[in-house]
């Protein structure tokens, strides 16, 4: 236990110095495995060339490229701005209405997008001007963008529950299934911050005109692709009709599809999407290789087991382990991002949890709304700094105070699914 905490340690001082998560996973990974295994160079290197040759090999890794071209052609696409007209035309007559139809088209974007980062850029664009105009607070405005871009990590199809279902092993498909309901129980929580702040503050979010239905009816009309992309893609896994990877593949098709209707893609601009794709893949491949391999020496180092017998030791409730690793989380949110968080403590602490007996789809959702936090939580907070690099004229120390409504409901939820783990088991285990 030793030598893995001297690991960990050599990688926060690595990370800490600037060095790329996966340099720094890699390099603790493969020198530790060589010092455990009494400084053999051979097997040390044959370990890594084996976890690269396997993970590139990995059929189910392909679902990563596949969605991420998917969200960057509907991005491409222009559906951001259509779904945030079908919002405001239901709610945006209500008081804190623009910011409801910007929390509720985030979710929406983020659902076929699956990125939170690309959320929270792309939704700015298209909503923070018509905020502005109809005179919102830029504080409310600009939290309503960052906390909504929060839920591309969570609701399906997410790419932070496809890697946690590699490091884990565990189903895709439940994982999707589980994310539904915390990320429609997020839409519902971010709703009511954006009461709450205009209960107290109604100068903050004057109420617009109501549209009538048929103007509301038109405007729905514009998201009906959306919808049916959407409903395709996530029902055909939900049904058993596809694979998560099939159905990645016909998302991507059928997004490249869209986007040539809407006359949005040029030789130029698919140059620009195709070469995107493979930047991200490549980003998101060497650091889940990196990760894998720093698994490799923490199991060899015996670290899970040695957890797991010091809380045996210690008898510590289950339940008392869960909020210790909660609180940990929170913490590492205050000064890493999310990718980087759940690679560097899934591996360590899901045999413990399951050791102790809970369910790995329950804790993947609990993860991950963890790391939802982290994307809004100070000093880092990425959604809040991308706001600040295209909203240039707005202070950080603003969009960090508006945000603290959502951070807060975003700690109820979490609470919720904790205590109440049906809120995340109960669709994979009415479906599967």
């Amino acid at each position: 236990m030793l030598i893995s905490l001297v690991g960990f340690v050599a990688l926060l001082v690595l990370v800490f110095l600037r060095l790329p998560l996966a340099f720094a996973m890699g390099m603790v990974g493969f020198f530790g495995f060589w010092y455990l295994i009494d400084y053999n160079w051979a097997a040390a290197m044959a370990m890594v060339a084996r976890r690269i040759i396997d993970t590139g090999q990995d059929y189910s890794l392909s679902v990563i490229p596949l969605f991420i071209l998917m969200g960057n052609l509907v991005t491409r696409a222009g559906l951001s701005g259509e779904l945030y007209r079908a919002s405001n035309a239901f709610v945006g007559h209500r008081k804190g209405g623009l910011s409801m139809a910007t929390i509720l088209s985030c979710g929406a974007f983020s659902a076929i997008c699956g990125s939170s980062l690309a959320t929270s850029a792309t939704m700015a664009k298209v909503a923070m001007p018509q905020m502005r105009k109809y005179g919102y607070s830029d504080a409310l405005a600009t939290a309503s963008i960052a906390a909504g871009g929060t839920l591309g990590i969570l609701i399906p199809p997410s790419v932070m529950l496809v890697i946690y279902g590699l490091l884990t092993e565990t189903s895709i498909r439940e994982l999707f299934a589980a994310g539904f309901l915390p990320g429609l129980l997020g839409v519902l929580l971010y709703l009511g911050a954006v009461r709450w702040v205009v209960a107290r503050d109604p100068d903050a979010a004057p109420p617009m005109a109501r549209l009538s239905w048929p103007e509301r009816w038109q405007a729905l009309k514009g998201v009906l692709s959306t919808l049916l992309l959407f409903v395709v893609v996530m029902g055909g896994i939900y049904i058993g009709w596809f694979t998560p990877t099939e159905s990645a593949g016909i998302g991507a098709m059928g997004a490249f599809v869209l986007a040539l209707y809407r006359r949005a893609l040029n030789y130029r601009v698919l140059k620009t999407v195709l070469l995107d794709t493979a930047k991200t893949s490549a980003v998101l491949f060497a650091v889940v290789i990196a990760a894998l391999i720093f698994s490799n020496f923490i199991n060899r180092a015996g670290l899970p087991d040695a957890m797991l017998e010091l809380v045996a030791g210690l008898s510590l409730s289950p339940w008392l382990v869960i909020a210790l690793i909660l609180l940990i989380y929170i913490l590492l949110g205050c000064v890493f991002e999310s990718m980087s968080m759940l690679l560097l403590t899934v591996p360590v602490f899901f045999p413990l949890v399951a050791g102790l007996g809970f369910d790995l789809i329950w804790f993947g959702i609990v993860v991950v709304v963890v790391t939802e936090i982290s994307l809004i939580t100070p000093p880092v907070g990425m959604n809040v700094f991308v706001l600040s690099g295209v909203m240039k004229d707005i202070k950080t120390s603003t969009i960090f105070k508006g945000v603290v409504p959502f951070w807060c409901a975003d700690i109820i939820r979490l609470a919720l699914i904790v205590a109440i783990p049906a809120i995340a088991l109960f669709l994979p285990g009415l479906m599967y």
